[in-house]
């Protein structure tokens, strides 16, 4: 099979910031091992693959380079930001997107793609056995939702110097570990950093589907529906969301930094 793969930074608009993501646009549905040995050979946190549907929309999957995983932001980001600039769709046409989170959708907002995902709260939690040694900082609370562990800690400045033992958060039953405090750099209501070590991503640069639980989060502890965020990565990104009952919109922006084509 020759398809295009494209990769796209999501949640920034400078190149070699946010989070890369590969995209292919298929014509039809691939095996899913081929699509998860192209994952592991562009080694990046999520490839997307993509194939419409004479009824509408698109068939989304997205693979880490050792799993597939049920729901991820930037790549679906990454995806509507190709399909409106390759012209699989006109400019004011909705990106409609089936997956294994349900549908999702995204829109263009001027130079921002806004996208309606499932909120995925999380409930208060014990913490597993060493996590404050694990993390090397002390949680002032600690939930969980059906993806991830969601960790706060008491300030910026913490998030920001958290250095966790990788291989001790790898053996935790869970997808990842998302890490978050109150912003207190001006024009962001918090930060956070992800670790997804044992799906293969030590440290996720920018997590939208991570924000469809900081949201529903931070709504509970600020009393509001809509923020600004900063995932405090090397690469970093800023991702703006507002919370609507169980869905969460969030918003981004994408440039695209490499266009090539696949020949195996």
């Amino acid at each position: 099979m020759s398809v295009r793969i494209i990769q796209v930074d999501a949640f920034t608009r400078e190149p070699f910031g946010g989070n890369p993501a590969a995209v292919c646009v298929l014509p039809r549905p691939a095996e899913p091992a081929w699509m998860q040995r192209v994952a592991r050979e562009m080694n990046l946190s999520e490839t997307a693959f993509l194939v419409g549907r004479e009824s509408g929309g698109y068939d989304l999957r997205w693979f880490t380079p050792t799993v597939e995983v049920d729901l991820c932001g930037h790549a679906t980001l990454a995806s509507a930001h190709v399909l409106w600039e390759d012209r699989h769709l006109a400019p004011a046409a909705p990106a409609v997107f089936h997956t294994r989170s349900g549908r999702l959708s995204a829109e263009r907002r001027g130079d921002w793609i806004e996208m309606d995902f499932p909120a995925e709260p999380d409930e208060p939690a014990p913490p597993p056995d060493g996590l404050a040694r694990v993390l090397g900082a002390e949680p002032a609370y600690v939930g969980r939702n059906r993806f991830d562990y969601l960790v706060e800690v008491d300030s910026e400045a913490t998030v920001r110097g958290i250095a966790p033992d990788l291989n001790a958060l790898g053996r935790l039953p869970v997808r990842g570990v998302i890490v978050t405090a109150r912003g207190e750099t001006e024009g962001f209501d918090f930060v956070s950093r992800f670790f997804a070590p044992r799906a293969g991503v030590d440290e996720d640069p920018v997590t939208g589907s991570a924000h469809c639980c900081l949201g529903p989060y931070w709504r509970r502890r600020l009393g509001r529906d809509a923020f600004t965020a900063w995932q405090a990565s090397a690469r970093g990104g800023v991702v703006k969301l507002a919370v609507a009952g169980d869905r969460v919109r969030l918003s981004g922006q994408a440039v695209t930094v490499l266009r090539g084509e696949l020949l195996a």
